[in-house]
């Protein structure tokens, strides 16, 4: 398990030298084998990659359990000689507040705090433990609701500051690991409650495609991610040679883009143009939606005077003098 972790760091150069990383640690088994694995290859003499670590974990206030995985992370890391920061919120209360599911609710406080952690240490990435049937289970996920190919790709390596150093590890080998290493994490039990779309596609729809059509269905999908994830930056670098090619002026607050030429584009590049000029206003896609990218490629099309659309309250896009505007809102 170490060494195939330490691949999936080389590969996709997931630690570096002088990193200082923030491991979300919940005391179950992939998080705790991700801290006794990173706790390792920090230590290894014979391996050199010079970095830190801190570990935060935080109490959702939902399971009568949940004090005690604090201790046992808290126990862990004092062991180690670990940095540990920890946080109770009552997330069923702002699920409720939010009128969001718990899980949304959950993932969004979890994420906040390692934020906050990760300022606080002045670190620089934040270890998630998702592993390869998580990324599967995402991609199954992803698959009923519709997803584009972006969602195909499932859960990936390295997204920013977030990396994934287990996500080519399988749940039985992390439980395996954990149990020749004698780590006794904190099982959840609430994750075998088919509550949950996610646990009931984990315990349900794939032990079933496993039964009745192909056992090593985790593999198979992770290939088929793997090569879409292949072609997605492919294109997606051919995009990013055409926006250039576009482009007429570019600022924090606004895009503007040829609109004869971007009209020449076939429709699927249209529609990564406009997510990809909005990601460089935003840093992100800020809510637009398939509907609003019809739209605008549809006021492109008709050329007829000045024409705008408002997605949503955060930006406008304005077709005049035949350029495509693309500006925030203020």
């Amino acid at each position: 398990m170490k060494n195939k972790v330490l691949e999936t760091i080389q590969k996709y150069k997931l630690i570096e030298n002088n990193d200082k990383i923030v491991l979300g640690v919940s005391g179950g088994p992939d998080s705790i084998a991700m801290l006794n694995i990173l706790n390792d290859i920090k230590n290894d003499d014979n391996i050199n990659l010079n970095f830190s670590i801190v570990v935060a974990h935080i109490n959702h206030l939902i399971r009568e359990e949940a004090k005690q995985d604090e201790e046992y992370v808290k126990e862990f890391c004092k062991e180690r000689n670990i940095e540990f920061y920890s946080k109770s919120i009552d997330v069923q209360k702002i699920a409720n507040t939010n009128k969001i599911g718990t899980e949304e609710a959950g993932r969004n406080v979890r994420y906040e705090f390692f934020d906050e952690v990760l300022i606080k240490t002045n670190s620089n990435k934040i270890a998630i433990a998702h592993n390869k049937n998580d990324k599967i289970e995402t991609i199954i996920m992803h698959i009923l609701r519709g997803s584009g190919i972006n969602g195909l790709k499932g859960i990936e390596p390295k997204r920013e500051k977030y990396i994934r150093p287990l996500i080519e590890c399988e749940r039985n080998q992390i439980e395996e690991y954990c149990q020749k290493e004698n780590l006794n994490p904190r099982i959840d039990k609430t994750n075998f409650e088919n509550i949950y779309t996610r646990n009931k596609i984990r315990n349900v729809v794939i032990p079933y495609i496993k039964k009745e059509f192909n056992e090593n269905i985790i593999n198979t999908m992770d290939r088929f991610s793997n090569l879409i994830t292949e072609e997605d930056k492919y294109i997606e670098n051919q995009v990013k040679d055409i926006f250039n090619d576009i482009k007429l002026e570019e600022n924090e607050n606004q895009v503007v883009l040829q609109l004869k030429l971007f009209n020449l584009q076939e429709k699927v590049i249209k529609s990564r143009l406009i997510l990809y000029t909005i990601t460089r206003i935003f840093g992100s896609t800020n809510g637009i939606e398939k509907i609003h990218i019809e739209d605008i490629i549809k006021l492109c099309n008709n050329n007829i005077g000045n024409k705008y659309l408002t997605p949503n309250k955060k930006i406008k896009v304005l077709v005049k003098n035949h350029k495509i505007y693309f500006s925030k809102l203020s």
